[in-house]
């Protein structure tokens, strides 16, 4: 069986990564954080787990097959490199890091050490972006030309966290939150963003909460991305246009809408498929998000590892290029060309 520590233990490690490797039939063998409430939830959650306070000791623990940080974004850099140094596999939590420039610095460091890593874009495997890109590869829109994702929330109190009250170098904000969702989804869809134009807003929190994204993508096609905290009315998760029809999908997860025209029918389909008055449901495609654990098992079990992980890290590089290139956009009220540092 893999062995695995996660460092952080808070939302993302306890909710997110540990029930999804444990589902993966990856052994949590130990957890580092310094709270004592969430080293106490630990010990519940994973029984004869170890909890540590630091990452060097996570680290200097023996049998370790992999490395998971769950921790704040702005240490992720420093901390993968910490990782590295001490020859373990890594998948790091999204974003790789705050901008474009130190993700990529950080995978040539992993790449010369001859370190596997991999970014946790989880949302590549729900069956609602499966579905999508089954959509596209079956060609049911006929030739895509726009593709709207949205996520969309209604939170005008913000929350006590640091996603909220950090800053947008040390990690907090919306762009690197959701939005390395949104952009990673819309780039494995139809590929790498040429340009970008964008609206970012911090109305509530230190740093954006309330950001749209007008991707052109070498492909032609163009995407709107949206996240916002201050949506009282939430747009459908998505819509994508196309020569021959169109696909709408409004149920996403418990996160609410106001479309209830388009609500899934059952839970065997996902989004609909129409063609002016006429529509039909989709089936929902089979997936979930310990799918991308089991990739790593299997890449780890591989003669090249690295070259077998399920998210080469540098299409986290080139989704923070995507980011960076929105942030100079809106603050310049222009379009940006998007340049991705090279490997």
């Amino acid at each position: 069986m893999t062995r695995a520590v996660i460092a952080g233990y808070g939302f993302a490690g306890r909710d997110i990564h540990a029930p999804r490797l444990r589902e993966a039939g990856v052994e949590v063998v130990a957890v580092c954080t310094g709270s004592p409430e969430r080293a106490a939830a630990a010990r519940s959650d994973l029984p004869g787990v170890e909890v540590v306070a630091a990452l060097p000791d996570l680290l200097a623990l023996g049998g370790v097959d992999l490395v998971v940080l769950a921790t704040p974004s702005g240490g992720h850099a420093e901390q993968v490199r910490a990782v590295v140094d001490a020859g373990v596999p890594c998948v790091v939590d999204k974003p790789l890091a705050v901008d474009a420039g130190s993700a990529g610095e950080v995978v040539r460091y992993a790449e010369r050490a001859g370190v596997p890593l991999t970014v946790f874009q989880n949302r590549r495997y729900d069956p609602e972006h499966v579905t999508v890109r089954e959509v596209v590869a079956a060609g049911l829109v006929g030739e895509p030309f726009r593709y709207e994702l949205r996520w969309e929330r209604w939170r005008p109190v913000a929350r006590d966290r640091w996603r909220e009250t950090a800053t947008a170098e040390d990690g907090g904000g919306l762009l690197l939150d959701l939005h390395t969702h949104l952009v990673d989804a819309a780039v494995q869809l139809f590929g790498p963003v040429l340009r970008v134009a964008a609206t970012v807003e911090a109305r509530t929190t230190r740093a954006e909460d309330d950001a749209f994204l007008l991707c052109t993508h070498a492909s032609g096609v163009v995407s709107h991305l949206s996240a916002t905290s201050l949506a009282g009315a939430p747009g459908p998760r998505v819509r994508l246009l196309g020569r021959d029809g169109a696909y709408v999908q409004a149920d996403f997860e418990a996160e609410a809408h106001p479309w209830t025209g388009q609500a899934d029918p059952d839970p065997d389909h996902c989004g609909w498929l129409y063609r002016g008055d006429e529509r039909r449901p989709v089936p929902r495609a089979r997936s979930t998000q310990a799918d991308l654990y089991r990739a790593v098992v299997a890449a780890l079990g591989s003669p090249d590892p690295q070259a077998e992980m399920p998210v080469d890290p540098w299409d986290a590089v080139h989704t923070l290029a995507v980011i960076d290139a929105a942030r100079v956009a809106a603050a310049e009220q222009r379009v940006v060309e998007v340049v991705t540092p090279q490997r």
